[in-house]
């Protein structure tokens, strides 16, 4: 039978991601077949799996980390959020419909039979399954129907290991107070633990150790510390872009407006790499840097929403004054939409029948149509015939008289826009900028030197370092038992 385990949190953001990331690697390095599986995510950043269809960005890292091609089936249910309280639902890859928390929580049951054959395609052929929980198991007001931990761990008998943030503070309590109101069968569930972003001397640990052990019985299998090459990773949710720096030392000031419901905003990684770029994410109450010389619209599961959002912050003001200055402006997907002069939702998409005004900086429109564009892309800039790769995720049709001016030719059709003076573009192709002949010929274009890093060995270099860091710390026997 194929050994899995499965890494749950005390709480969100405890940095399950990136441990399971490391420990395919690790794995994988050793010679296993290993694959990663999270049954349940909710991310508005997606890929597009190479057997076709959404997963969550992070498990598309985590197969990168196991060096296998990615699967649907590695994140059966993925929850998209479109507002404060209802969230698109896509199962195995595909859109399955829509629903509000309350509702949703009653329609969980129907999707373990869903997550349950996922996990039997990922397992077959595999020496190891790596399982990444969501939230936390200590969330028991959502345990009946549950499909994202224990729900999962009991159904499919696969032991976990609990993590717990010593960052944050509070990590014995978390720990014991998960332990205390867990039920018997969950609790039964969990073979140890793991304390994760540890800084310092390890050492001073000891005694916490003890005390966990007192209260609970349970095992530590390492105490990791805070990993230093994490942050070269994509992060896996918009909770990441709260502590990402607000600007830095680049030459090249790039500002990129943080919508409320961002999406896909790990194509900014590739220039964020980049020591000659100044990459700001600006928050809601912020200005748009007056220096900026490009901004960037990213990604948006709500477009028409966002687009309201940007006005609403002013936004929409700071962006024209860039462009009276001479600045210039890349908008990506939902962002590329909201260049236009008009997006129109006559059939309520976005969740009601409404035309917004675009920016105006496109010649172009968007009709909201129901069926979603979902696929991996090769494409080449017009501009100077440089290959580009990327994926696609899309709902809308954008046609218009900049139309006529593509910013690629993706699968063999020309996609996006561009205006007549060449400083606004549009385009529907995430990822473009992880393409290294396109990064530098664009910081050339601003006057640097385009000497850009290969970014895709970066990520495999994080991959592996991650990977050794853990193997250092994490406890011998324990590692040895999971990998051997």
């Amino acid at each position: 039978m194929t050994k899995a385990i499965m890494l749950q949190g005390t709480g969100s953001d405890v940095g399950k991601t990136v441990l399971v990331a490391g420990l395919c690697r690790l794995a994988a390095n050793r010679g296993l077949s290993v694959r990663p599986f999270k049954p349940q995510n909710m991310s508005n950043n997606a890929a597009v799996a190479d057997d076709g269809g959404e997963i969550g960005r992070a498990q598309w890292l985590q197969s990168l980390a196991a060096r296998v091609p990615s699967s649907v089936h590695m994140n059966p249910v993925l929850l998209k959020p479109q507002s404060e309280y209802g969230s698109q639902i896509i199962v195995q890859g595909k859109v399955w419909g829509q629903a509000k928390g309350r509702d949703y929580q009653k329609r969980k049951p129907a999707l373990l039979d869903y997550v349950m054959q996922s996990f039997s395609a990922v397992s077959a052929g595999a020496d190891l399954v790596i399982v990444e929980g969501a939230g936390s198991p200590a969330e028991i007001n959502l345990r009946a129907g549950d499909i994202a931990n224990m729900g999962f761990a009991t159904r499919a008998g696969v032991p976990v290991v609990l993590v717990g943030d010593i960052d944050r503070g509070g990590v014995i309590a978390s720990l014991v107070g998960t332990h205390t109101i867990l039920s018997e069968d969950d609790r039964a569930m969990i073979s140890g633990y793991l304390i994760n972003k540890f800084r310092g001397d390890v050492s001073l640990f000891d005694t916490g150790i003890d005390a966990v052990r007192r209260f609970t019985g349970w095992p530590c299998f390492g105490v990791v510390p805070w990993l230093k090459h994490a942050s070269r990773l994509p992060a896996e949710d918009s909770v990441a872009l709260e502590r990402l720096a607000r600007g830095g030392t680049g030459a090249l000031k790039v500002a990129v407006p943080v919508f409320t419901r961002i999406a896909n905003f790990d194509d900014l990684d590739p220039l964020k790499a980049e020591p000659d770029v100044d990459l700001v994410f600006v928050r809601a109450g912020e200005r748009l840097p007056a220096d900026a010389r490009l901004v960037i619209l990213p990604g948006s599961k709500s477009t028409i929403s966002d687009l309201a959002d940007m006005r609403a912050q002013g936004w929409d003001a700071d962006i024209l004054a860039h462009v009276k200055r001479g600045g210039r402006v890349i908008g990506i997907c939902g962002g590329y939409q909201m260049l236009g002069r008009k997006v129109h939702d006559p059939l309520g998409i976005e969740g009601y029948a409404v035309d917004m005004a675009g920016l105006g900086l496109l010649d172009v429109e968007t009709q909201m149509a129901p069926k979603k564009t979902v696929r991996n892309s090769v494409a080449t800039a017009v501009e100077d015939g440089s290959p580009l790769s990327g994926y696609q995720i899309h709902l809308g049709i954008t046609s218009g008289e900049d139309c006529g001016r593509p910013f690629a030719i993706v699968d063999g059709r020309p996609d996006g826009a561009v205006s007549a003076d060449g400083r606004i573009a549009g385009t529907y192709l995430h990822g473009l900028f992880a393409s290294d002949i396109y990064r530098s010929r664009l910081l050339r274009s601003f006057g640097l030197s385009g000497d850009t890093n290969d970014y895709r060995a970066g990520v495999e270099k994080a991959l592996d370092d991650v990977a050794a860091e853990l193997e250092a710390c994490l406890d011998r026997r324990w590692l040895d038992e999971l990998l051997g």
